[in-house]
């Protein structure tokens, strides 16, 4: 199973949903894509086995990805301050892997109807709707909120 992370900024949501991740799928090909090298070395200490920085990284990576994880902001153009170009946004909306969105309210990206919930509790939602995907089943379970 191949999971790429990709994270902008300093990394910090991309960090903390690598050690997650290494920690619940630790036989899993986990990679980590940054939009800066900020994001790509806190990912990387995180414990990523593989990792690399920029848009055309981004692209390559999302093409064999079976999951792509990171914030709601790497599928929408422009997003993150502009770390997010239309190229990676692109590349991460047609990839075939499940891409499992994190629901950050910043850059002006609201998703209504989400209640705001902890970084930490996020995260383990995106780890249970990865386990919940190879068995076979969607999830329906929200994150506790914090």
């Amino acid at each position: 199973m191949k999971i790429l992370v990709i994270d902008a900024q300093g990394g910090g949501i991309g960090r903390a949903a690598v050690h997650a991740l290494k920690e619940n799928f630790p036989d899993a090909e986990l990679t980590a894509v940054g939009t800066n090298t900020v994001a790509t070395s806190a990912m990387l200490k995180a414990g990523a086995d593989h990792a690399a920085t920029g848009e055309n990284s981004v692209v390559v990576c999302a093409r064999d990805a079976d999951f792509i994880v990171g914030p709601i902001g790497i599928v929408i153009a422009d997003s993150m301050f502009g770390e997010i170009t239309p190229r990676m946004a692109t590349a991460v909306g047609q990839s075939n892997g499940d891409r499992i969105l994190i629901p950050v309210y910043h850059c002006k990206n609201t998703v209504v109807g989400v209640q705001s919930y902890s970084i930490d509790s996020l995260i383990q939602s995106a780890v249970d709707e990865i386990r919940n995907r190879l068995k076979g089943c969607g999830s329906t379970k929200a994150p506790q909120k914090n």
